[in-house]
């Protein structure tokens, strides 16, 4: 679709040369029968010239592309009403280029937006305090579970992880009876000693059919809009009480990203028995809990949490899990790179998210 849409914007800004051509009698054009001026024919050519500055930015995947847009739309609809008779197609391309830019626009709004939540996460980190280094000293009161799985995965002796940046490509399932999966492809940005995350996701269904959404965890609020075809809004809630404790039960679900994070002082650990230990939030007034389970090496298996899939007032809490299939390291820290989130569901165990992580960056 992409590559059509960039199609349609060049030959339609090279049909606009003709304009400037007739205007300069620089060549016989047959196919324009009405007398075009010169100045005329330099707003052709600069309407040209848009359209073909649109090309490259569009190309290059700039999300202002849509602002030159807009004006080179505005001249060459002018252009085509001065010779409706010889250019009255071209309203069909311009008409075309204008979906495309309010979808733009709606994209560039949203990324704004969502730069803006990323500055409020940054401002709430501490920089003094980034270089941290976790000790055996700092562990030694967590269940002996957590502390071989921190040994583990190389955290003692490590500088302490104050922020992650990760990358996903994943699988999804929006519901239990949907056959094919859903493929997206999301960033997300943690901050630790104040925690929250920011999380953008495109998923796409189709070609042409496409849901932008961001899942936000800021001053211990949640967040979430989806946007179908980046322009009508699916979903979208904010501070909703559900939600917030919903969203702050997967801040514990994906400390494995962050396992430093055990040492935050808003978390405390107890052992449930041989092989999990449980793990309790309380922050801006909301509570969580999830229990980590371990296998014999001391390796972490699984994540489990009793959480709101949904938010309406006879929502309950259901089980969620996350499953360890694959770790890497980053940093001389392993963390998990495979991962497979799933509801357990009266009906059964319903796995909705398959995610791979990469390009992970610590502080």
């Amino acid at each position: 679709m992409k590559a059509i849409f960039l199609f349609l914007i060049l030959i339609h800004g090279l049909i606009h040369l003709m304009g400037f051509l007739k205007a300069f009698t620089m060549v016989e054009l047959n196919q324009l029968t009405i007398e075009i001026s010169k100045p005329i024919g330099l707003l052709w050519l600069i309407a040209a010239i848009l359209f073909l500055f649109v090309f490259l930015s569009f190309l290059l995947n700039q999300d202002w592309w849509w602002i030159p847009g807009l004006i080179a739309i505005v001249i060459s609809q002018l252009l085509i009403m001065l010779t409706w008779q010889d250019a009255k197609f071209g309203t069909i391309a311009n008409v075309i280029v204008l979906a495309g830019a309010l979808i733009g626009y709606v994209g560039w709004s949203f990324n704004l937006q969502t730069k803006n939540d990323f500055q409020i996460l940054q401002s709430k980190l501490n920089r003094v305090d980034k270089s941290e280094v976790v000790t055996e000293e700092m562990i030694e009161d967590l269940p002996l579970l957590v502390q071989r799985w921190l040994k583990n995965v190389g955290v003692v002796g490590k500088e302490k992880i104050n922020e992650v940046s990760l990358k996903q490509k994943g699988l999804m399932k929006l519901k239990p009876s949907q056959v094919k999966w859903t493929t997206a492809e999301a960033v997300q940005y943690t901050t630790v000693e104040k925690p929250g995350f920011l999380w953008n996701v495109n998923m796409r269904f189709l070609p042409f059919l496409h849901v932008i959404g961001r899942d936000s965890y800021i001053e211990g609020k949640s967040a979430m809009i989806m946007k179908l075809l980046s322009l009508i809004t699916v979903a979208n809630v904010s501070d909703n009480w559900k939600a917030n404790e919903s969203t702050l039960q997967r801040y514990l679900l994906e400390i494995p990203w962050y396992p430093s994070a055990v040492l935050s002082s808003f978390i405390t650990w107890e052992s449930v028995d041989q092989f999990s230990a449980m793990a309790t939030m309380t922050y801006q007034g909301v509570k969580g809990s999830a229990i980590f389970y371990f296998m014999e090496n001391g390796d972490l298996e699984k994540i489990s949490a009793l959480r709101f899939k949904d938010i309406d007032k006879n929502a309950e809490r259901v089980e969620c899990i996350g499953e360890i299939k694959e770790q890497a390291v980053v940093d001389g820290i392993t963390i998990p790179t495979k991962l497979h989130v799933s509801w357990m569901l009266k009906e059964g165990k319903y796995t909705w998210y398959k995610i791979d992580v990469f390009d992970v960056k610590f502080n």
